[in-house]
């Protein structure tokens, strides 16, 4: 047997036991809810699927999906597009400081803006209460489509600004002059000149926009009311406290495996047919501002930063607010933290241990993965690489579902353990930490381990003693940006917890749907401290100012 046409050895080995593991744990899990979604008590049945489109009630949660997703997608691009062309080609006091902060406000759990806009303008929120008592005024519901849509767009903005602003980086000045030198200037070079040319990074930017918003489930869940969305649907039908059916949950995680897996084959085949790459011999310089139209600008990117980072500071405000069974009233204490002090040490201490233990595994798996499809091609290695992109455009919601599926009954048992709340973290993050360690291992010369093999030492040593030591920076770097969002994770985890596997993300979103909103505002508080620190931590490191999510 030979493995890109050389004999089977170590290597061979360790890309079979890679196969393997991931067959088992992530495909066998997605297979399983699909046998599901097409089996009842009576055998093959397509009942769960038949149900769906025969009730409004139900297909219409998909049209609603739809309508949130895209409108989402297209208001983060127009809101992103402009803050990362002000960013790139004119100064901006405090630039750097203003990408940290943009991107914190992203690392924050979706759920965490919602609960936020319910202490804003909620039905007894500070502005709701403050209009009331002012001018008797009814504040806008924060309630419903319009509340979900505000809460994610806020939330995705800073995804595709991220993603925008490596690509800025990629431009060469050179067109943009040339471009002017033809009297396209302006908005028009902007739209005629650079857009075409980030089309590629729009796409795959607005692709991962529109899977988190599509597949959100804290935010509609908290904020949505009367509008139900396809994972609140999912949710009530897997551990509905009225009815339990499985069968219909796992044939709507089918149905919206299929819708984002064809927008991610839509996405693919566009971005295919305009592959290009551009190398930016002389960067742009960004330029002063001057007159009413830099007062614009800075209104522009210094509001959006407002309004990002607005809710994130009610939420710490509000941890320190008094309670009294669970709702605020007057004065300031540091009773929420008190009150909860041992439920908040639970929470930390097991974010601590899952997360760490999550991220270790994970970065073992990217490294082995990225080395054997660098170096070690072949038609196994291809096929562990492909495989590795599935929970990229499958829902965390659904992955939770799939291990629950496959993983709940003899002869496996791991449903509310430990290690299943480790394996579905760490196969959330898969896909990223392989990309960017893939593309580490590319940047890494093959002469260089050619060499260390011709002084005697083997491939396993020369990858441990030479190749990881030497991508170390970037590896650490993919590391932190990983441990932000495992800490951060909700849905991929909701069905598979106890009360002993609780994270802080769990906590706070369990304390907010029992009405413990002191509470779930001192938690909220931890985890964003917890986020910024660890933010602070990957700017400091070599690598880390090139953030790629």
């Amino acid at each position: 047997m030979k493995l890109a046409g050389k004999p089977f050895d170590g290597w061979s080995s360790v890309a079979l036991v890679l196969t393997g593991g991931y067959l088992f744990m992530v495909v066998w899990p997605l297979v399983a809810v699909l046998l599901s979604s097409v089996t009842n008590a009576q055998g093959f049945s397509l009942d769960g699927f038949a149900t769906f489109f025969s009730s409004r009630l139900y297909y219409g949660t998909l049209v609603n999906s739809l309508m949130v997703t895209i409108c989402v997608t297209v208001l983060a691009f127009v809101i992103a597009f402009p803050l990362a062309y002000f960013m790139t080609m004119f100064r901006i006091p405090g630039n750097r400081t203003i990408q940290v902060l943009i991107l914190a406000s992203m690392m924050s759990p979706p759920f965490i803006g919602a609960y936020s806009w319910i202490l804003l303008l909620g039905n007894n929120g500070i502005i709701t209460r403050w209009l009331k008592d002012t001018a008797g005024l009814e504040a806008p519901s924060i309630y419903g489509f319009a509340g979900i849509v505000l809460v994610l767009t806020l939330q995705l903005v800073p995804l595709i600004f991220t993603y925008l602003m490596g690509a800025w980086r990629t431009l060469d000045v050179s067109l943009l002059e040339a471009a002017e030198s033809m009297g396209v200037t302006g908005w028009r070079r902007a739209l005629k000149v650079i857009a075409p040319l980030l089309l590629p990074t729009v796409l795959g930017g607005s692709l991962l926009v529109f899977v988190r918003a599509f597949a959100d489930f804290g935010t509609p869940m908290l904020i949505g009311q009367g509008f139900r969305t396809i994972p609140v649907l999912i949710y009530s039908s897997f551990v509905g406290e009225v009815s339990i059916d499985r069968s219909f949950a796992a044939a709507v995680a089918v149905i919206v495996i299929a819708v984002t897996l064809g927008v991610f084959l839509l996405q693919k085949f566009i971005v295919d047919r305009r592959t290009f790459s551009m190398t930016a011999l002389r960067p742009i310089e960004a330029t002063r501002l001057s007159g009413w139209g830099g007062w614009l600008i800075y209104a522009y990117v210094y509001g959006f930063l407002t309004l990002a980072l607005a809710p994130l500071l009610v939420v710490v405000v509000s941890s320190f607010r008094n309670t009294l069974y669970g709702q605020f009233v007057a004065g300031f204490s540091l009773k929420n933290y008190v009150t909860a002090q041992r439920d908040i040490w639970r929470y930390i201490t097991n974010t601590f241990s899952i997360g760490i233990t999550a991220l270790i595994l994970l970065v073992i798996v990217a490294v082995l993965v990225s080395y054997l499809t660098v170096r070690r091609k072949g038609a196994l290695t291809g096929t562990l690489d492909t495989m590795t992109m599935v929970p990229y455009v499958v829902p965390g919601l659904i992955i939770g579902i799939a291990l629950i599926t496959a993983f709940s009954q003899p002869p496996l048992v791991l449903t509310g353990t430990f290690a299943v709340m480790v394996l579905a973290l760490a196969i959330r993050r898969l896909p990223y930490a392989v990309r960017s360690t893939t593309a580490l291992m590319y940047q890494f010369s093959p002469s260089i381990e050619e060499a260390a093999i011709s002084l005697g030492a083997s491939k396993s040593r020369t990858l441990v003693q030479v190749i990881i030591p030497a991508l170390a920076p970037g590896i650490l770097s993919g590391a932190v940006l990983s441990w932000v969002t495992i800490i951060t994770e909700l849905s991929t985890t909701l069905f598979l917890y106890n009360t002993s596997t609780q994270t802080l993300s769990l906590g706070i979103y369990a304390q907010v749907i029992r009405g413990q909103l002191g509470t779930a505002a001192a938690l909220s508080t931890i985890l964003l401290v917890l986020t910024m620190l660890s933010l602070v931590l990957l700017m400091r490191m070599p690598g880390g100012k090139e953030i790629r999510v």
